[in-house]
């Protein structure tokens, strides 16, 4: 006779909401954000989204290094692009709105095929695999026109097929919408990924590989379907930017578009789960909004990384999770003067600087128009010494200002984290 034991799982009420609010989010992100740039800027965002979360399945869960994670996305694309021609004659039967589906399995191909190869090592080796398969994919667009379509890339068009529901992808508020779905569905995906024992253990190849081939386990195959989990994902982010721009060149297999989604989930933060939609959410406005305001926007790029690396290895995310806990504690109103002191000297220090880059940029770059600029609104003269004078002496003072603000910030932190320490042994001794 067994008896039957039941057991009361509450529901996750914080979790439901968190995902409605994402979906809610994503809904009326078009309604908010009317014009045609910010459109477009949506869609890159949602497909960046995909990408860089398929990209956290190496590097935050898994501790994969990848050099090459473009590949994947790339080749997915380029799959996507000739299905998409290939439907208005003999698949005329797939509909448009699978074609991302196509690139992801494309993605996931390649990714059994190179990545058989790639995850045989771990470590650096692993890095410097995925780096050599890059830069040969790379090479091979040039050498494989008929596929890659040469310098000039494969254009198509994504107004083909029956219409469903009266639904063409001609406008682009369409796009966006069926970007979305995928999006949102993708995440949820990949968040269920890393609750599943295959998620699980991924971690713990991460953290411990010896302990995991102890208790029996392949640290290669763990790899190994990870690696293809993520070429999935890659490839379906692919897909959607062949549908979003109808046109897909070399470059998004490139070492660039590789070396940006590590950047991003890096800067986002890697460690936690929505810190690639952070980082994400980041690329788009840097590599779209930002590069149009200033030639020298990689160079601010790479002092930020200088500057996350060093203060920040954990990403913006990991600050938000620290602020969250101190206010959790309700402690955040007594360091939030200091946030400001630190922005606030941060700023002016970053104001000198960008004053100076733009004028060196100038005389390097537009000597032929003149020595007047403009920057933020303020005329400048790239040959007066006032102009560098207080560039300089804005720079100096707002490190120096930065510096002091920095030290009161640490004193107040510490003092902070001990009284939550306190608190908490208060709560365990009740």
């Amino acid at each position: 006779m067994s008896s039957t034991v039941y057991q009361f799982k509450p529901y996750n009420v914080g979790r439901f909401v968190i995902w409605t609010a994402y979906a809610l989010l994503m809904l009326i992100a078009p309604l908010a954000f009317t014009s045609s740039f910010a459109m477009t800027m949506l869609c890159q965002i949602g497909i960046a989204i995909i990408a860089c979360l398929s990209y956290n399945m190496l590097l935050g869960q898994g501790g994969m290094l990848s050099f090459g994670h473009a590949v994947y996305s790339g080749l997915g694309a380029f799959v996507a692009v000739h299905a998409l021609n290939r439907i208005a004659g003999d698949w005329s039967g797939l509909p448009v709105s699978l074609v991302p589906l196509v690139g992801g399995v494309a993605g996931m191909f390649f990714a059994v095929l190179l990545g058989y190869v790639s995850t045989k090592k771990s470590g650096t080796i692993f890095a410097m695999i995925t780096l050599g398969v890059g830069e040969l994919v790379w090479n091979m667009s040039l050498m494989f026109p008929d596929f890659f379509g040469g310098e000039g890339g494969i254009s198509t068009n994504r107004v083909v097929g029956q219409p469903v529901m009266g639904i063409t992808f001609g406008p682009q508020i369409q796009v966006y919408y069926l970007i979305a779905v995928y999006t949102w569905i993708c995440t949820a995906a990949m968040f269920a990924f890393t609750r599943t024992p295959l998620g699980r253990m991924l971690n713990a190849v991460r953290d411990n590989p010896e302990r995991v081939e102890f208790i029996g386990y392949s640290t290669r195959h763990v790899r190994f379907l990870a690696f293809i989990a993520a070429g999935f994902f890659a490839g379906i982010s692919g897909g959607l930017h062949a549908l979003n721009f109808e046109s897909v060149t070399a470059e998004v297999v490139g070492a660039h578009r590789s070396g940006a989604y590590l950047l991003f989930t890096f800067l986002g933060g890697a460690t936690f789960f929505f810190g690639p939609i952070i980082g994400a959410v980041l690329m788009v406005f840097g590599m779209v909004m930002f590069s149009k305001l200033t030639e020298a926007w990689l160079l601010y790029l790479g002092v930020v990384f200088l500057f996350m690396v060093m203060v920040a290895p954990g990403g913006i995310a990991s600050l938000i999770m620290m602020n969250l806990r101190v206010a959790s504690f309700g402690r955040f109103r007594r360091i939030a003067a200091s946030y400001f002191a630190l922005a606030g000297t941060a700023l002016a220090a970053l104001a000198g600087v960008a004053v100076m880059v733009e004028m060196a940029y100038h005389l390097q770059l537009n000597e032929a128009l003149g020595p007047q600029m403009t920057f933020a609104g303020i005329e400048l003269n790239t040959h007066g010494v006032d102009a560098w004078f207080g560039a300089v002496f804005l720079t100096l003072t707002g490190v120096a200002l930065f510096e002091i603000a920095r030290r009161q910030y640490v004193r107040e932190w510490g003092a902070i984290q001990e009284d939550i320490e306190a608190e908490i042994r208060r709560r365990e001794h009740l």
